[in-house]
């Protein structure tokens, strides 16, 4: 796809953990010809070097120091762009259960978010034509974005996503740990102090229990050509 007018697009997609918010904005980027924000990845990425150098999770002034002597970078040559601590490539590391056991609690910390706010907008201002997915996209980073949904699903559902991911990484885990895992999450998202996870006021609203991933992408695609009329299908 293309937009007639060339002008800047951003498209959020917010929601809980195991939505498919990553695979969904992944995808949709491509329909469009857009490209693709992973915000999430930087937050795993914080608590990877959180968990690295053994700084605990609710010490955001320590962390935010480690930070500043890293670079968190996207390697927009690959499809999805990949996740680097300098030049270390941790696309897959920060999948693994002990990044998910703190991220929310990394995330919590008003010192790492202002930071990496900070280089989200700045991504975007280098990226002007993007699908940006996380839990504050539409409601604290990009409140004026062109499009917002907001993606959620049973709790069920979004276990069951995340056991099927760990089990074709060839991860070890507990599913009654990765339920409550997730159960943890949504709890702490959505009453944290700080840019808590809530549905943003002009937010479509998708729920993607009962849809697959193509199908989500398709309902995604309709309505942002609704939104956008004259973003339009290359030829």
């Amino acid at each position: 796809m293309a937009n007639a007018s060339g002008k800047p697009i951003i498209i959020t997609i917010d929601g809980p953990a195991g939505t498919g918010k990553s695979s969904v904005a992944h995808r949709l980027a491509e329909r469009l010809g857009l490209e693709f924000l992973d915000t999430g990845a930087m937050y795993r990425s914080a608590a990877i070097i959180a968990l690295d150098e053994e700084i605990p999770p609710t010490d955001g002034e320590s962390l935010a120091k480690a930070l500043g002597k890293v670079t968190l970078r996207f390697d927009w040559e690959t499809d999805p762009p990949r996740m680097y601590i300098d030049d270390r490539c941790v696309s897959r590391r920060i999948r693994d259960l002990d990044v998910n056991e703190i991220v929310s609690q990394i995330a919590a910390q008003a010192s790492v978010r202002e930071m990496l706010v900070t280089q989200q907008r700045a991504i975007a201002r280098r990226h002007p034509r993007l699908v940006t997915e996380g839990r504050d996209q539409g409601s604290v980073v990009f409140p004026d974005a062109t499009v917002q949904f907001y993606l959620d699903a049973s709790v069920e559902v979004r276990a069951q996503r995340r056991i099927d991911q760990l089990k074709r990484a060839g991860k070890v885990f507990d599913e009654q740990l990765v339920k409550l895992d997730i159960e943890a999450r949504d709890h702490h998202d959505s009453n944290r102090d700080l840019a808590p996870l809530i549905k943003p006021d002009s937010a479509i609203v998708v729920d993607t229990s009962d849809q697959g991933l193509m199908e989500v992408v398709d309902e995604l695609t309709r309505l942002v050509q609704q939104q956008v009329p004259d973003l339009v299908l290359d030829a």
